[in-house]
């Protein structure tokens, strides 16, 4: 049995794909997941299953469309990956860095570090990003809701689903795996 995070994109945001956590708690148990926690309204969600991240992915928005007729992007991480966040975060390596500046964009696929051309970074400065596999590290300037470079914008130039996290929430999730 293996524990997988599973990041649901674009829930409960601005009055659109409302689902409670208690629904989705119990939806997912109904499939077969075991253990299913859930942290915070935005779809950060934990389930044990014997099936790989694909499948647990693949199901999660299968059955949301079914019982809640919301189409949702999922992303599944492992604890593996959010280590990786901590020990590959070139942004926490800075004096001073500054965590509520700090975010974490889950993409579907490995990407590798060329790919940070593909993203044209230099036109958002002064925002900040550096790629490390299905990871892109993100240092906003001002503020998360004052950019253009935001998940729909990774998504299009990178054609991968993306969903992004603060660090705020990546700490806390980490902690959730040890729980």
């Amino acid at each position: 049995m293996t524990t997988h995070l599973a990041l649901l994109r674009g829930i409960n945001v601005s009055g659109h794909n409302m689902m409670k956590m208690d629904a989705l708690k119990t939806m997912l148990e109904n499939i077969g997941f075991q253990n299913v926690r859930t942290y915070l309204q935005s779809g950060n969600v934990f389930i044990d299953s014997e099936e790989d991240a694909s499948k647990v992915g693949f199901m999660i928005k299968q059955e949301i469309f079914k019982v809640f007729g919301h189409e949702v992007p999922v992303v599944v991480i492992s604890k593996d990956d959010l280590e990786s966040c901590f020990s590959n975060n070139p942004f926490l390596k800075e004096k001073d860095a500054d965590i509520k500046k700090l975010y974490v964009a889950f993409v579907s696929t490995a990407l590798k570090k060329e790919n940070i051309n593909d993203l044209k970074i230099s036109q958002f400065k002064p925002d900040e990003a550096s790629i490390d596999e299905n990871r892109i590290f993100i240092k906003y300037a001002v503020g998360a809701g004052k950019t253009r470079f935001d998940q729909k914008y990774i998504e299009k130039k990178l054609n991968v689903t993306a969903t992004i996290r603060n660090w705020n929430t990546v700490t806390n999730l980490l902690n959730m795996y040890s729980e």
